[in-house]
């Protein structure tokens, strides 16, 4: 009797099954979404303060430097980020297994 082919089984293979489940602690990928979103509307209500501070409506130059400024460091911080998982990947896929 000819026997079906079963999938290789393996601990890491077993490991990598368990490991599927669903944890509901936000993981890395969230936490940068989320960054991504706080950063936009940082840039977003920057804009509106600039806005509304050249056509008049709003005369306070502080509090429109103040958000410019917190869009700024988010932005950089952002990029450094974005620059540090480049720089992780690139070093991952030069691995020799």
């Amino acid at each position: 009797m000819i026997e079906s082919i079963k999938p290789p089984s393996s601990p890491a293979l077993a490991m990598a099954q368990v490991n599927k489940c669903k944890d509901p602690r936000p993981g890395f990928v969230d936490h940068l979404k989320a960054t991504v979103v706080n950063t936009n509307n940082l840039q977003f209500q920057a804009k509106t303060a600039m806005e509304e501070l050249a056509t008049g409506r709003n005369g306070n130059i502080h509090e429109t430097l103040l958000s410019m400024s917190k869009a700024e460091t988010s932005f950089k911080m952002l990029t450094q980020v974005r620059n540090k998982v480049l720089n992780a990947y690139q070093e991952v896929m030069r691995m020799q297994f």
